[in-house]
């Protein structure tokens, strides 16, 4: 079940190099939040596979459920019901605003995923 994979580690890298700048140098209303909210579950879903060997459906279906769990948790506050509003990581990991666009845009990446893997790749799985 655990295997390293350093293909997908190393899309991960980039990524989350991508994410970062992204961050720090893009101040705009859409490729900040929309755009890196498309990439940030390529990022995890190559973060997963880096690791885990399962299908691209387990990895898609995961990452997608934990991505909306986390979106659910920014409707609910939880940042600030855990009094964890002054914490920066608290922050950025669950984030501190719902948005239904989000959705749609962890969909979205999830479905590019889908398709790169099948289309592209030519993953059977």
């Amino acid at each position: 079940m655990f295997q390293f994979n350093r293909n997908y580690f190393v899309i991960t890298i980039l990524l989350f190099l991508l994410e970062i700048e992204i961050a720090l140098y893009v101040h705009d209303n859409f490729i900040r939040p929309y755009f890196g909210d498309f990439l940030v579950v390529i990022l995890l879903y190559c973060f997963l596979k880096s690791f885990v060997k399962v299908s691209v459906w387990v990895a898609a279906a995961l990452v997608l459920v934990f991505s909306f769990a986390i979106e659910t948790a920014q409707y609910f506050n939880l940042v600030e019901k855990l009094e964890l509003q002054h914490s920066k990581i608290a922050k950025i990991v669950l984030g501190n605003s719902f948005a239904w666009m989000d959705l749609l845009a962890y969909t979205l990446g999830i479905l590019a995923v889908i398709s790169m893997e099948k289309i592209l790749f030519k993953t059977k799985d």
